[in-house]
């Protein structure tokens, strides 16, 4: 049965047919700001990351899609902090949509190090994405190169005004963690 209560929208809104588009409340801007190239990166993080999730998955390899979903859920609270201009930001936190916090930085590094550990390699030459190992491998590696660009994005709104410097952390954590499972899959 269908929830009526739920409001429809449709996608082709024809907004967007100007070259501008909306950021939260309603804020147009051009979508070749700053804000929307961030926001395009991690989208398309995303998405490589949904790819690995389903190579994971299909490859057995149950801790890390899980891992991955995760990642997943917390780049969408990441895109909304960086859709959310400045002024509006007191009006997102009263309207209690969720945001990245050092917990989640936290919970990286801390997987990041125990990964090299159980690595327990000293690397000294450069991986070459798809040279061994299965699939998901290769798109690990393809999403770590994603998250690097991602992470300038948001570091060009990063500045005095506009602190997104946790969700530039954030994102050097996740290439890291993204690299050593990649280097870890392969290992396998």
């Amino acid at each position: 049965m269908i929830n009526e209560s739920i409001v429809t929208m449709s996608v082709i809104t024809q907004r967007g047919d100007s070259g501008e588009t909306d950021l939260m409340y309603g804020r147009r801007v051009s979508k070749t700001h700053a804000r929307i190239i961030a926001n395009g990166s991690l989208d398309e993080l995303n998405a490589v990351l949904g790819v690995a999730r389903t190579h994971a998955r299909l490859e057995d390899f149950a801790n890390l899609e899980s891992r991955l979903s995760t990642l997943q859920n917390q780049l969408i609270l990441a895109m909304g902090e960086i859709a959310t201009a400045i002024e509006d930001r007191p009006r997102y936190a009263k309207d209690g949509f969720a945001t990245l916090s050092s917990k989640e930085h936290e919970s990286l590094t801390n997987e990041a190090k125990q990964l090299e550990q159980d690595l327990d390699a000293r690397f000294k030459d450069w991986a070459i994405p798809g040279s061994q190992g299965p699939l998901t491998c290769a798109h690990l590696d393809h999403a770590r190169t994603l998250c690097r660009r991602a992470e300038r994005d948001v570091l060009s709104i990063t500045d005095a005004a506009d602190t997104l410097q946790h969700l530039v952390v954030y994102l050097n954590r996740m290439s890291d963690f993204l690299w050593l499972n990649a280097r870890f899959v392969e290992r396998l």
